[in-house]
């Protein structure tokens, strides 16, 4: 069988993977009748589901594959051997957290060490100002940039349009390019991009806990320029649409979400945020359009700043936390208070992280580990930050490429 048999069958199977975890289809916008088909009915049985699995790696192979599709073999392969072990998952295998990762994602997180982490923290106690610990000083400056609940939607649409425009410099974007933002609350994610297809988005933003003034322009574009709305748009453009324009590849009509393409999606996102706002520049937008819209005092965004520069390494708490947990060395009030300690959350704030975490489990890697593992091949290709240009079409090729991390070498 060609390879575009596989790949439908890898799609129904990714669908009916998402009748037992409402979680594990992030985004599909392939033939409906597939999605009706996928839900008609009880659920397929799990052990029915593996052995699909099974059957659909050992037909690609086995399958002679044209040397212009050999990257596709690769994607399908990478992506169905993260959708075996979610469904052993599913089924009860209990993965350490460190293996786990490794199977769905494709890296095997290194350890960061305490002593890390308290050295950030002895750095961090040089920046900012006034009496009291690290966790207390750092909260106080927080609240002099938290950006009033009645201006988010005009601080977060600012940033957005900025972030859209500087990635259409740069980037292909579909001429049906479009997103729509909504507010919620009672989620365990502080965002979320929920793609629909042709090249549209939903953007939806938390409100359950304040938003900072980096988190505005983070979450903008994070989830839309160049974060997960460019890179969906992109790879439903050049390969899940049908010629002239796209290849007609069906697999990329669904996306898994426990699945290595998910380093690739977040860590881009991530990195995406300094690609479009290069230090100063981030630093000359805030300070001088975002926190006036927000009414804060604009003085703030320097001091602000150079905390954030420290924050980086402090992000790698959420995966020592998620692995103690995960694995049975911390309880639940032990994750918490690391969490508040390392990462400097208000317990409110740790409770809630720590619910993603509960649902999401080693997902956590993908935001700050594949950032890292992105901007460092990036990077390796010279892409740094004295190359704007040559960061930009790397960045953008990328996103819009059939590459899983073991493809770029990341593992």
């Amino acid at each position: 069988m060609a390879l575009s048999g596989w790949a439908e069958d890898y799609v129904k199977l990714v669908l009916a993977v998402g009748r037992h975890d409402a979680n594990a289809v992030d985004a599909y916008y392939g033939p409906q009748s597939w999605r009706e088909a996928a839900e008609a009915g009880a659920p397929r049985p799990l052990a029915e589901l593996r052995t699909e699995a099974r059957r659909i790696l050992a037909g690609l192979g086995g399958a002679e594959v044209p040397a212009g599709e050999l990257v596709r073999r690769d994607y399908l392969q990478g992506q169905l051997e993260a959708v075996a072990a979610h469904l052993a998952r599913l089924e009860g295998h209990r993965f350490s957290f460190d293996d786990e990762a490794e199977a769905l994602y494709q890296v095997r997180p290194p350890r960061t060490s305490e002593a890390t982490f308290e050295a950030a923290l002895a750095r961090l106690d040089q920046v900012l100002e006034g009496p009291g610990s690290v966790q207390e000083r750092y909260q106080r400056a927080r609240e002099r940039v938290i950006v009033p609940p009645d201006r988010v939607d005009a601080v977060f649409q600012a940033a957005i349009a900025e972030a859209r425009e500087r990635t259409r410099r740069h980037a292909p974007l579909p001429a049906s390019d479009h997103f729509r933002v909504e507010y919620v609350r009672d989620k365990a994610w502080s965002a979320y991009n929920w793609y629909q297809g042709g090249g549209t988005s939903v953007i939806q933003v938390n409100l359950d806990l304040p938003i900072a003034m980096d988190r505005a322009l983070d979450l903008a574009a994070h989830e839309g320029y160049p974060g997960h709305h460019v890179y969906n748009a992109l790879l439903e453009q050049r390969f899940a649409q049908g010629p002239p324009g796209g290849r007609g590849w069906v697999e990329f009509t669904v996306y898994p979400l426990f699945s290595p393409q998910s380093l690739i999606a977040e860590g881009t996102a991530n990195f995406g945020i300094e690609v479009a706002f290069p230090g100063p520049e981030r630093l000359a937008f805030e300070r001088d359009v975002l926190f006036p819209l927000a009414g804060l005092d604009p003085a703030e965004a320097d001091r602000w700043a150079r905390v954030q520069a420290e924050m980086k390494t402090l992000a790698f708490a959420d995966n020592e936390a998620a692995r103690g947990y995960l694995d049975g060395h911390l309880g639940r009030a032990e994750a918490e208070a690391f969490l508040v300690r390392y990462s400097l959350r208000t317990g409110a704030q740790a409770a809630q992280r720590l619910r993603f975490i509960d649902t999401y489990r080693s997902y956590v890697i993908n935001y700050n580990l594949g950032e890292h593992l992105v901007r460092a091949w990036v990077e390796r290709q010279g892409g740094t930050t004295d190359a704007p240009d040559r960061r930009w079409a790397l960045f953008v090729d990328l996103i819009s490429s059939p590459r899983l991390p073991r493809a770029l070498g990341l593992c």
